[in-house]
C-alpha cells in the first residue's frame, strides 16, 4: 500500500505550505499543483497510482487546505513565488510540474519564469486565460465576488459536483469538500480576483519544457477550443482527450491518467 507522507514547508514570507508526498524520496521530482478551492488531499487517488519512481509532491497553495491563509497576496506571481519556494526548501533542481485547472496557469507560469528548473509540464483541465470564459466569469460574477463568511457547505457542494463527468467514490468526493470549506470567503474572492486578473497567453510560445496536456471531453469550464489552443501556443505540446471524463480527470479515471503521465515521465527523462 502506498504511503502518503505529510509535512511542511516555510517559505521566506513565513507561509506555512501543507504538503503531501510518495515516492522514492530519491525518484524523480513532480511537484502537483491544485485547482481553486482544492488542496494537497485533491490528488491523492493520483499519487498511490503513480509508479514509486517518482517522488510525487502535492502542495496545498497558499489560502489552501491546512496552508497558511494570509489577507493578501493572490497573485498568480505569489502562488509561483511558492512553488519556488517548496523546490529550494526541499533542495530539488529541477523538477516535472503538473498543474490541474488554477494550478495549471500557476505551472504554466512557473515554466515561463523559471525554464531552468523545468523537467516537463503536465497540465490537467488547464486554461490559456480564464479571459473571455464565459462561465468562469458567469460563476465570479454570480457567486464568488461577494461571497462573505460562513461559505455554505451547499454552495461549495454544488461547485465541485459541477466539475464531474462521472461519479467518484463518495468518501473521496466528501473530502474535497470538507477541504474546499476550509476556505474563508477572502481566499475565495483573492485568488479569483487573482485568477480573472491575468492573461498572459501570448507568452506561452516560449515554453522550452516537454508538455503533456490531458483533457476531458466533457470539461465544461475548459473547453475543447482551449486545449487545441494550448498545444498550438505550446512548442511540441501533445494532447490527450479522454472520452466522457470531466474537468478533473485525475479524479474520475486516476489509473489512465497515472499510466500516461508515467509514461511521459519516462519518455522525458530518457
Amino acid at each position: 500500500m502506498t504511503t502518503l507522507r505529510a509535512f511542511q514547508v516555510r517559505t521566506e514570507g513565513g507561509l506555512d505550505l501543507s504538503c503531501i508526498e510518495c515516492g522514492d524520496p530519491r525518484g524523480t521530482p513532480m511537484i502537483l499543483l491544485h485547482g481553486y478551492s482544492d488542496s494537497c488531499r485533491s490528488f491523492e487517488p493520483l499519487l498511490t497510482r503513480l509508479p514509486a519512481s517518482i517522488r510525487a509532491i502535492a502542495i496545498s497553495q497558499r489560502g489552501h487546505g491546512d496552508s497558511a491563509k494570509p489577507a493578501t497576496g493572490y497573485r498568480i506571481n505569489d502562488l509561483t513565488s511558492d512553488v519556488g519556494a517548496v523546490l529550494d526548501r526541499l533542495e530539488i533542481p529541477r523538477a516535472f510540474v503538473l498543474g490541474h485547472s488554477m494550478g495549471s496557469l500557476v505551472a504554466e507560469r512557473f515554466a515561463l519564469d523559471h525554464a531552468d528548473r523545468m523537467l516537463g509540464l503536465v497540465l490537467i483541465g488547464a486554461f490559456r486565460t480564464l479571459h473571455g470564459n464565459l462561465a468562469l466569469e458567469e460563476l465570479w460574477r454570480d457567486a464568488i465576488a461577494d461571497l462573505t463568511d460562513p461559505v455554505h457547505p451547499a454552495f461549495v457542494r454544488a461547485f465541485q459536483e459541477s466539475t464531474l463527468a462521472t461519479p467518484v467514490p463518495p468518501a473521496f468526493l466528501e473530502t474535497v469538500i470538507a477541504e474546499s470549506l476550509k476556505l474563508p470567503a477572502h481566499v475565495w474572492r483573492e485568488v479569483g480576483r487573482g485568477l480573472m486578473a491575468e492573461d498572459f497567453s501570448a507568452e506561452l510560445r516560449r515554453i522550452t519544457a516537454p508538455t503533456l496536456i490531458l483533457w476531458g471531453d466533457q470539461d465544461g469550464l475548459s473547453g475543447r477550443h482551449e486545449q487545441v489552443a494550448l498545444e498550438v501556443s505550446i512548442r511540441g505540446a501533445r494532447s490527450i482527450v479522454f472520452a466522457g471524463i470531466g474537468h478533473a480527470p485525475h479524479w474520475e479515471a486516476p489509473d489512465r491518467i497515472a499510466a500516461e503521465i508515467a509514461a511521459f515521465v519516462a519518455a522525458s527523462s530518457r
